[in-house]
């Protein structure tokens, strides 16, 4: 395990988050869930309406739900920012097996996206760690995007390197890697959140 410290009045610190990824369809209610598992949306198996969601998608489960993660929505029906990616299938249950918790009793909402879509969030995560400082100026930021994310655009994947690199411009280093889950908080707030399938970016800088 390495841990490092960060101190100094000197030193700035801002974070951005955004997957991308767009919703459709009406909101399900998780109508059974345990953990990471969900068995029921609308008291059906929940297997079973993913695949008519899929269509034609369905035959090449489960690797083909990267390309269908669920948008978490809050009380009101209004997307959270939150998203959970498919990892696993249970035919015999009917379950999905998700890369993070659904809340028991919550709303989700199904998400696609194209590569455009996904490189514009790129861009989106690096613009709101950018605004938390006015001008980004000389520094350091941290990417870490999602496996998944890198599987969906194949060939294209550095475009959305590219488009953080555009934002923050020359006097910034690039440095980061792939996961399997991604920690971050939103744009409004300091607690961190598990998100799946999302660019997050944390911006080092300090002053002269």
């Amino acid at each position: 395990m390495l841990a490092i410290g960060l101190y100094g009045d000197a030193l700035r610190f801002a974070h951005g988050s955004f997957g991308g990824w767009q919703s459709f369809g009406p909101a399900r209610r998780a109508t059974k869930a345990v953990g990471n598992v969900l068995y029921e949306l609308d008291g059906e198996p929940a297997l079973e309406i993913y695949r008519r969601y899929l269509g034609e998608y369905a035959e090449g489960l489960p690797a083909s739900g990267l390309l269908f993660p669920f948008a978490i929505l809050a009380d009101d029906r209004q997307e959270t920012g939150l998203i959970r990616t498919l990892l696993g299938i249970d035919e015999t249950l009917g379950s999905l097996t998700l890369a993070g918790d659904i809340p028991p009793g919550g709303y989700v909402k199904l998400m696609h996206a194209s590569t455009e879509a996904l490189i514009d969030g790129a861009e989106a995560a690096a613009e709101a760690a950018r605004n938390m400082l006015g001008d980004a100026g000389r520094g350091l930021a941290l990417l870490v995007s999602c496996i998944g994310r890198k599987l969906v655009m194949g060939d294209r994947v550095d475009e959305e390197v590219e488009a953080v690199a555009a934002v923050f411009g020359q006097g910034c280093a690039l440095a980061g890697f792939y996961s399997n889950g991604e920690i971050s908080p939103f744009i409004e707030t300091t607690e961190c959140k598990l998100h799946n399938q999302t660019m997050t970016i944390s911006y080092l800088s300090e002053l002269d």
